[in-house]
């Protein structure tokens, strides 16, 4: 499983690499706009991300808007819905409104409000049928 964390956090983005990377390669990135750009340069060389776990709330380009554009770089790129790299939205807003256009304007897989569980995480993650 090839996973992209996002995350300003720098503790937060060491909990999501210590409980992903059991499970295969981990890049990071700071901020959406990082997101953005790793996720442009897997595209360019087919070695797509399975996940993404993407914070909402960051400088420079929020989660959001990298979500945003995640998905219009796939639709371009032509990738079939099956093979869209699985987003998960890790934040601490939970509001209906939030979690409205995540999924509804933005086109997030998932979302999960921190801190974040091991055993709920994974679950989301088997749920994908990334890992067993």
């Amino acid at each position: 499983m090839r996973t992209l964390i996002v995350e300003d956090d720098f503790i937060s983005r060491l909990v999501l690499q210590k409980m992903l990377s059991q499970y295969g390669h981990c890049d990071i990135a700071v901020n959406g706009r990082e997101a953005v750009t790793a996720f442009i340069f897997s595209l360019d060389r087919e070695e797509y991300y399975d996940l993404i776990c993407l914070d909402i709330m960051m400088p420079e380009m929020d989660g959001l808007d990298a979500l945003k554009i995640i998905r219009k770089k796939e639709k371009e790129k032509q990738i079939p819905p099956q093979k869209e790299a699985k987003i998960i939205m890790t934040t601490a807003l939970d509001t209906p409104r939030d979690v409205m256009e995540a999924f509804y304007e933005g086109g997030c897989s998932s979302y999960i409000v921190k801190p974040i569980e091991r055993k709920k995480l994974l679950d989301i993650i088997k749920g994908f049928r990334l890992i067993e």
